[in-house]
């Protein structure tokens, strides 16, 4: 065992610009494969916070009946006494705020914004004191201001913004059906334009303090959520169940359940993004089936010799086995190494799609910056493909030859 522990090592040395050849079609490959799976499990994670900051908030409570017609936004469906809840969920730790969700229809004006139409929106009544607490909208104003209490204002998304025309000062119109079914409508002046990591908020966020729509839409002091904000590491699920005690009645939801649309989107697109690394790994396989075939081919006579001398077939298997995976060893060294370096970017600085992103809805909430992440997965990934693999396509070619007979070997040119 020594002896052929010994013998793979001389070999590499042996056969260096062989040894060179094979071991960096193993790096490059590799090296692709790192910045890939880096690149898309940054661009889920990014995701993933970009939900939680500016749309779900880690936890929300809402009444019994809201989720099951969520879509259509019910204004009587809504939570009566949310002040005496969120005092309680302060009392126990709890960040929460309180909003109000609705749909309206904006009136355009050809004045304003260049001709007259209409959008569907969907408005978000925020409480200007605790919503910050919550979700991080305070540091995406763009320009101007947020709106202040009581006021009839509202900050817009900056994508939303563009494809309107607005900008800070402008009047909008909104057209909605209060609780009770009357028609109102709002004027409301753009104090602000927001700028976040989130395309999807950034596409059609209306922010209007909380007096002012519950003011408008008769509430009475109702909301039809309390969205809640968790420390760093807990965990959801094991939250949840203390604050569903405190509930009460009311309906309380994970992140994840609230985004369960995502996530089921994101399990469909992992998918390709698998077949994206798949086929990354097909060209390292290929590559180094290629480089490993030519090496033990060129190498018959050798093998011929060492089986004349009485070496058995399993000690010359095990050889090329070792000699693989050396090589593969090295070759995955390296590649995690150029990997890495180039991931030093990524994670730092990143690479803009957001050409990309504008104008097409990938489902992801990254706005274009992708960055990289440092993930222990990666690493064990790229060390054990880049070490198996080379071992895996040695043993193909050498039971090959090791079928054709010892004067055939020795007379192989």
């Amino acid at each position: 065992m020594k002896f052929i522990l010994l013998l793979a090592l001389r070999n590499l040395s042996r056969y260096k610009r062989r040894t060179l050849i094979t071991a960096s079609a193993i790096a490059f490959g590799l090296m692709l494969f790192f910045i890939f799976d880096s690149l898309i499990i940054g661009m889920q994670s990014d995701s993933e916070r970009n939900l939680r900051d500016y749309e779900t908030s880690h936890i929300r409570i809402l009444h019994q009946d809201y989720w099951q017609d969520r879509l259509m936004r019910p204004l009587d469906e809504s939570i009566s006494d949310p002040e005496e809840l969120i005092r309680a969920l302060k009392e126990n730790g709890y960040r929460a705020t309180r909003r109000i969700m609705f749909l309206a229809d904006m009136i355009l004006g050809a004045s304003d914004f260049g001709e007259d139409g209409n959008l569907a929106v969907e408005v978000t009544g925020f409480d200007t004191e605790t919503d910050f607490t919550v979700f991080e909208f305070s540091r995406t104003l763009e320009k101007g201001r947020f709106p202040s209490e009581g006021a009839d204002e509202v900050a817009i998304g900056s994508w939303f913004a563009e494809d309107i025309g607005a900008e800070a000062g402008d009047y909008i119109t909104l057209v909605t059906r209060g609780n009770g079914g009357f028609y109102e409508v709002m004027d409301l002046e753009i104090t602000g334009i927001v700028n976040c990591p989130n395309p999807n908020v950034n596409r059609g966020l209306l922010l209007v303090p909380l007096s002012t729509v519950d003011d408008y839409l008769a509430m009475d002091g109702a909301v039809t959520e309390i969205d809640i904000a968790l420390p760093p590491f807990a965990d959801a699920e094991t939250e949840r169940a203390k604050i569903e005690n405190l509930a009460g009645e009311y309906q309380v939801m994970t992140w994840r359940e609230l985004a369960a649309d995502y996530f089921a989107f994101a399990a469909a697109d992992e998918g390709a993004a698998d077949l994206m690394l798949f086929f990354v790994f097909i060209i390292t396989a290929v590559g180094i089936s290629n480089t490993m075939l030519m090496s033990v081919q060129e190498r018959t006579r050798e093998l011929g010799m060492m089986r004349s001398l009485g070496m058995k077939e399993r000690d010359i298997i095990f050889l090329f086995f070792l000699e693989a995976g050396w090589i593969g060893l090295l070759g995955s060294l390296a590649g995690l190494l150029l990997g890495a370096l180039i991931n030093i970017f990524l994670v730092e600085y990143g690479i803009d799609f957001s050409f990309m992103m504008r104008d097409m809805d990938m489902g992801y909430r990254v706005q274009g910056l992708m960055k990289g992440v440092w993930a222990i997965s990666t690493f064990l990934k790229t060390l054990a493909t880049g070490t198996l693999l080379p071992m895996i396509f040695a043993l193909i070619p050498t039971r090959r030859s090791l079928k054709t007979s010892i004067p055939d070997c020795l007379h192989h040119q």
